[in-house]
């Protein structure tokens, strides 16, 4: 599959490994039969997602995420940005790891362009199924890294 996975910064948090987590998610996008893969992750705080959400989207509520999709079919292209200070508090709030919370985030994004929405119960449940599906993926490659030599 054709990929790029590419990361921003607009706070001091740099990811650990971009390598790794673009690996991740474009695994995830094959699981969900993506052909091919453009995906820009932007990591800010608060004030300017929130500015986004004016923007773009009329909105004047706080959110951690704003999937901007231009996905064509099974061609996923989107820009995704993700508030840091709404996953730190979505961590804490829901009793989570910040990791984890980041991980349950970018999925989402991801997953939005893949198809799955969250306006209904039933929506939210089957996302929530999905997320966790791309964060155990994420967990299984790390252990096989783990012990591979």
């Amino acid at each position: 599959m054709n990929a790029s996975v590419d990361f921003t910064y607009q706070t001091d948090f740099v990811l650990g490994d971009e390598q790794m987590f673009a690996n991740w998610l474009i695994k995830c996008a094959k699981q969900y039969s993506a052909t091919s893969m453009a995906l820009v992750y932007a990591f800010m705080d608060d004030e300017a997602l929130l500015k986004l959400n004016l923007k773009y989207l009329r909105n004047s509520m706080l959110t951690d995420i704003i999937t901007f999709d231009d996905t064509i079919d099974n061609d996923v292209i989107a820009n995704i940005a993700i508030s840091l200070t709404r996953v730190r508090e979505n961590a804490a709030v829901y009793q989570a790891a910040f990791d984890e919370e980041l991980l349950r985030v970018m999925s989402h994004g991801l997953l939005h362009c893949l198809g799955f929405e969250d306006k209904t119960a039933i929506q939210q449940t089957e996302m929530r199924k999905g997320e966790q599906a791309c964060i155990q993926l994420f967990h299984v490659e790390q252990k096989k890294k783990k012990y591979v030599s």
